[in-house]
């Protein structure tokens, strides 16, 4: 039997057998260097560009989902409604983008740790 088709019926066996497992992400080892790295410069009180105009601080976790003026950034577990998300997906009009593009990867993370509850992990 040829191996390639072995291998396509363990991958689908495994698949349908709920043995694929999802990679958990952390805040504190995945999340904050993304932070760090690409935020914190704008979203640090009192005087970060970011911060002023939304009062998003980004100092910790509880700031963060704390949000902003206008209410929160992250909704646990929903990705796709949470402003992080659409922020730095570029699902918004440019006007409201994150002047430091993320990474392909750096977005999935982000993603991944809001579809998995956003925890402080």
């Amino acid at each position: 039997m040829n191996i390639q088709l072995i291998c396509l019926g363990l991958a689908t066996l495994l698949h349908l057998t709920g043995c694929v497992t999802q990679q958990r992400v952390s805040y504190q080892y995945d999340v904050i260097p993304i932070i760090e790295t690409r935020c914190l410069k704008c979203h640090t009180p009192p005087k970060g560009v970011g911060y002023l105009r939304s009062r998003l601080s980004m100092e910790s976790y509880e700031s963060l989902m704390e949000g902003t003026i206008y209410g929160p950034v992250i909704v646990p577990g929903d990705s796709r409604h949470s402003v992080l998300n659409i922020l730095v997906e570029g699902r918004l009009n440019a006007s409201m983008r994150t002047p430091h593009p993320l990474t392909a990867e750096e977005i999935a993370i982000l993603r991944l740790w809001v579809d998995q509850g956003a925890k402080n992990n």
